[in-house]
């Protein structure tokens, strides 16, 4: 069996087609959530240095900044781990569930 006949057959399946689907809308999704979540961070940073420069309380040297941009760091690694969640899970499967039915055929 030579391999363009098997990348033809990978190509040619339903479940390759839904797992490249799924997989391209889902990473899409979170794409954007990150690309929103950092352009308005900027944009803060930008048009509100002075509100972002604002103490969370008087006395202290921590100010709203700090907090937010912790966030949207911890946002970034969050979203990740929910990509490799689903990617471990569900892509997966749906790739063992392609590659089967390639070896049978």
């Amino acid at each position: 069996m030579n391999d363009s006949n098997i990348y033809q057959r990978i190509e040619d399946s339903a479940q390759f087609r839904e797992l490249v689907e799924k997989r391209q809308r889902f990473a899409t999704i979170l794409s954007l959530i990150v690309l929103v979540i950092y352009v308005s961070f900027i944009l803060l940073i930008a048009f509100a240095p002075a509100w972002l420069g604002t103490p969370l309380h008087p006395g202290t040297t921590v100010t709203r900044g700090i907090p937010i941009g912790v966030g949207v760091i911890l946002i970034s690694f969050f979203l990740t781990g929910v990509y490799v969640w689903r990617a471990n899970g569900e892509f997966d499967r749906l790739n063992n569930e392609v590659v089967r039915e390639v070896k049978v055929s």
